[in-house]
């Protein structure tokens, strides 16, 4: 007979595994691209080469709290709150940005993806105050 939760667990296990290399494989083409685009920097404007790159590398921020969301999974079989709402922090930060350096949110936009980041900020604040693991000591 087969036992279920341990099948679930280890396809589960090597799920979280490719991801892991497929982030890898990511983060490598990620920096990749950016020493491509140092050379944008040099023949293009200023402005739209250090665009792409600050773009690039506020992506790879996200990428690279992805894989420690997944690794921290893979070790201890369970998704913090804390690095849900950093890559969630990341990602909001990462469009206000390419947003202003674009040129092309209205302050609404703006507005409303602040207010997003102060909620994310208040809820990171929370999470670790009361972490389960501050609680058990």
């Amino acid at each position: 007979m087969i036992d279920h939760t341990k099948f679930f667990k280890k396809v589960i296990d090597s799920i979280v595994t490719i991801i892991l290399y497929v982030l890898i494989l990511v983060l490598i083409a990620g920096m990749l691209r950016i020493l491509l685009d140092l050379r944008s920097v040099a023949i293009d404007s200023l402005e739209g080469g250090f665009n792409k790159i600050v773009t690039n590398v506020l992506t790879l921020f996200i990428v690279i709290e992805f894989f420690k969301t997944f690794a921290d999974y893979s070790k201890h079989e369970r998704i913090k709150l804390t690095d849900i709402t950093d890559v969630t922090i990341l990602i909001a930060m990462r469009e206000v940005t390419v947003g202003l350096y674009s040129k092309s949110f209205g302050y609404e936009t703006i507005f409303a993806l602040s207010a997003l980041l102060l909620v994310l900020g208040v809820i990171r604040v929370l999470a670790v105050k009361y972490s389960p693991e501050k609680i058990r000591e």
